[in-house]
C-alpha cells in the first residue's frame, strides 16, 4: 500500500480536503489527533513536555493547554523546535504503526497521512508522495482571520511561524489548488482519487 501525506500550510484547506477523501472511501490518518493521543495525561510525551516547558503548559485539569502552548511557540523558533524534538519522533512512530493497521483493513491501494507541517520537518523515507493543499497567502491570511478570530497581525504571525508556500511546493509531487471554493476541491480531489488508484493499482 502507497503512503501519501497530505500537506498544507495554515487554513489552506488541507483539512476540509481531507474530509473528502474520507468520504471517498480513503483511509486517513490524522497526525494532530496522535499528537494529541501522545500528549494525554500520564503519557511520557506530555511528562516530557512539561519537563522542557514547566508546569505552566497545563491546565486546570493536568492536560495540554494547547492555546498556551502554541502562544508560547508562535514567535519563538527555539521553543518551536525544542517542542518538535520531543513530539516528531513519536509521532513518526505511531504514525508508521497505524498506517501498518490501515494496509491490513483497506480495500484501496493508499491511505492519506495528514501532516500539516511536513515542510518543517525532515522527510520521513518512508513516505511514497506528498500531496499539498495550495492556496495564495491573502487567501491563507483571510480565513485565518475569519476562522480563529484573530487579526491581520496575529493572523501573519502564524504564517512566519511555519514554513513559506515555497518550501512547501518544492517538497511536494502533487498540488490541488483551493482558492475557488468548496466545489472546485471537491472536483480536484475526486481527480487525484482517480490518479492514485491508477497510479497505486
Amino acid at each position: 500500500m502507497a503512503i501519501v501525506v497530505i500537506t498544507g500550510g495554515a487554513a489552506s484547506g488541507k483539512s476540509t480536503a481531507a474530509r473528502l477523501f474520507r468520504q471517498l472511501g480513503v483511509e486517513v490518518i490524522d497526525t494532530d489527533q496522535l499528537a494529541r493521543e501522545l500528549v494525554a495525561p500520564g503519557q511520557p510525551a506530555l511528562q516530557a513536555i512539561v519537563s522542557a516547558f514547566g508546569a505552566a503548559v497545563l491546565d486546570a485539569q493536568g492536560q495540554l493547554d494547547r492555546p498556551r502552548m502554541r502562544a508560547l511557540i508562535v514567535s519563538d523558533r527555539q521553543l518551536k523546535k525544542q517542542l518538535e524534538d520531543i513530539l516528531h519522533p513519536l509521532i513518526m512512530q505511531l504514525a508508521r504503526q497505524r498506517c501498518a493497521q490501515a494496509e491490513a483493513a483497506s480495500t484501496l491501494p493508499y491511505v492519506l497521512l495528514e501532516v500539516p507541517l511536513y515542510a518543517d520537518i525532515r522527510p520521513w523515507p518512508w513516505i511514497d508522495r506528498v500531496l499539498l493543499i495550495d492556496c495564495e497567502e491573502a487567501t491563507q491570511l483571510a480565513r485565518l482571520q475569519a476562522r480563529d478570530g484573530v487579526d491581520a497581525e496575529q493572523a501573519q504571525a502564524m504564517l512566519t511561524a511555519q514554513s513559506s508556500r515555497a518550501e512547501r511546493l518544492a517538497i511536494a509531487d502533487d498540488v490541488i489548488r483551493n482558492d475557488a471554493g468548496l466545489a472546485q476541491l471537491e472536483q480536484a480531489v475526486a481527480a487525484q482519487h482517480a490518479a492514485y488508484l491508477r497510479r497505486f493499482d
